[in-house]
């Protein structure tokens, strides 16, 4: 195995941390050993946890530390592998075909052939970073022509040959765990789970993201917002939620709202379904109140 101890001027978990952080990410001490990890032995980084605890976030801020492109592969229910790798222009190349009359014309040539991020990637390894986001979306079938992927980094086109990456690419994974991930796949990467942060982390994160947030105002939003994770809600906020939830807030507080009622005014940046805000009305007033205290 080809272990990279220097990427971009990286040589260290606590030198990617610092560089994460100058690009607006806040990462733990397991997240940057991890990352750090999976570059430095050329392995796939898989980043599991809830939805909205910052997975794809850590992803871009990674490819902006390499001063790389993202290239993102959102997965969902049915996607196949043509979806991933590529397809051919198929009314290009019938056109082609009229036009060509009684000449010949390869139809299979560069013009026709429609890249998608699995190739994209394999053909510019050292500029992009590949995001296959959500990855326990897709079926088993799916999962399983991944591994193949994975494992040596090449596709093959028939009509072309094999087209392999002159270097490992930077392979990012995201999985909510709506379901189990194979483990043949799980072997393949450098692994992570992702959990909310801690109250001081969130309220840091808040602060760097919405810069005109007053320090009260996002340890408010951040004791809020655990209260309302403890709570059977189908879609807790995430951070994402918590930063929009301090941002709406201290612009309806200018406005001339009074604390906590701004926040109040403003829960629907933070939960974004109507059962959930029905279940959670009638208490919310004292959540708030506590939250503020």
């Amino acid at each position: 195995m080809a272990v990279r101890s220097n990427i971009v001027g990286i040589d260290s978990p606590e030198a990617l941390e610092k560089a994460l952080r100058a690009a607006y990410y806040l990462a733990d001490e397991g997240l940057a050993t991890a990352a750090y990890l999976g570059l430095a032995l050329g392995k796939p980084l898989l980043l599991e946890g809830a939805p909205g605890v910052g997975k794809t976030e850590a992803a871009k801020a990674i490819a902006a530390v390499l001063g790389r492109r993202l290239i993102r592969l959102q997965c969902y229910e049915g996607i196949d592998a043509s979806a991933a790798l590529y397809e051919w222009n198929y009314p290009r190349q019938m056109l082609a075909i009229r036009q060509a009359g009684d000449e010949s014309i390869d139809i299979y040539g560069e013009t026709f052939l429609i890249e998608r991020p699995m190739l994209a990637a394999l053909r510019a390894p050292d500029s992009t970073v590949l995001l296959i986001d959500e990855i326990d979306r897709a079926d088993q079938e799916f999962e399983a022509f991944l591994l193949e992927f994975l494992s040596d980094f090449q596709i093959s086109i028939p009509e072309r040959g094999t087209v392999r990456a002159v270097e490992r690419p930077v392979v990012v994974l995201t999985s909510n765990r709506t379901r189990d991930l194979h483990e043949a796949l799980r072997r393949r990467c450098v692994y992570h789970w992702i959990d909310y942060p801690t109250a001081e982390r969130e309220a840091r994160i808040i602060m760097m993201r919405a810069s005109s947030v007053a320090e009260s105002t996002a340890r408010a939003v951040v004791a809020a917002v655990e209260k309302l994770r403890r709570e059977p809600l189908s879609k807790a906020p995430g951070i994402a939620e918590a930063v929009d939830w301090a941002e709406a807030a201290t612009l309806l507080h200018k406005g001339g709202a009074r604390w906590p009622d701004a926040f109040k005014r403003s829960i629907g940046v933070a939960l974004k379904d109507e059962e959930d805000l029905h279940f959670i009305s009638p208490r919310l007033d004292a959540m708030l109140a506590e939250a503020t205290a």
